[in-house]
């Protein structure tokens, strides 16, 4: 795809997810804010626009392996996020809380920034399985309704929810949320780099959670900048 200053940072990652790490690299958020141009982008960032072009083009330009998630049904879409994402959330969670609560009882005298770590975290873990719980019940089975109407070429039946923008909008917001929390764990975790009196669990902790941190970064761009886009697209097509 062609990168200029008014390209969309999600349609970017969308198209290829490499250029991820140059997003990453500047500290700008590819996934809950991924609506904004480049240039947009660069007005709260030290790099230039035409240096982040530059540094995406090159990752563009070089042969990739990568997924192709803009080749794939909405059905095998929604089931590849729920095997690779929501399993690893459920699986992580209760790993990292149990980590979280014995390093926070061990160091939490000398490091009190441990508590509000602590906090985020499992703040984000009581909102995510619900979260989590919407999209299997709700949307993911109204994807593949779509994708079954688009194989038989048939109309689709509105909704209980009138239209898939209302719960797509519904998990944006709470995408945007768990972006807040995450952003202030970074923060308060110092990058998740431990302090030089940090034991192994520590250091395991802090791994754990960067670790958790991007995979839900892929996880949210892969819903908000392809999956649900490309959901409302489709209903659109099916209801005219």
């Amino acid at each position: 795809m062609e990168i200029t200053e008014n390209t969309l940072i999600g349609e970017i990652v969308a198209d290829n997810y490499e250029t991820a790490t140059v997003f990453s690299t500047h500290k700008i958020d590819f996934c809950c804010n991924g609506n904004r141009t480049l240039s947009t982008a660069c007005e709260t960032s030290p790099v230039s626009v035409s240096d982040l072009i530059d540094e995406l083009k090159a990752i563009t330009h070089k042969d990739t392996t990568a997924n192709n998630y803009q080749d794939w049904s909405l059905s095998f879409l929604a089931d590849y996020v729920y095997n690779q994402h929501h399993t690893y959330i459920e699986r992580k969670v209760p790993e990292i809380k149990q980590y979280l609560t014995k390093i926070t009882n061990v160091h939490g005298a000398q490091h009190p920034e441990l508590h509000q770590i602590k906090e985020l975290f499992f703040g984000a873990a009581d909102d995510l399985i619900p979260h989590l719980k919407k999209e299997e019940l709700i949307l993911f089975p109204y994807f593949r309704k779509l994708d079954q109407a688009l194989k038989t070429q048939s109309k689709v039946q509105p909704p209980q929810f009138g239209t898939v923008v209302n719960p797509v909008d519904m998990m944006h917001q709470e995408h945007d949320n768990e972006g807040i929390r995450f952003r202030e764990i970074a923060r308060l975790s110092n990058n998740y780099t431990p302090p030089a009196d940090a034991c192994n669990s520590y250091r395991v902790t802090f791994a754990l959670l960067k670790e958790f941190e991007e995979d839900l970064h892929k996880h949210i761009h892969i819903e908000n900048n392809i999956l649900f886009k490309r959901a409302i697209l489709l209903e659109q097509q099916l209801m005219n």
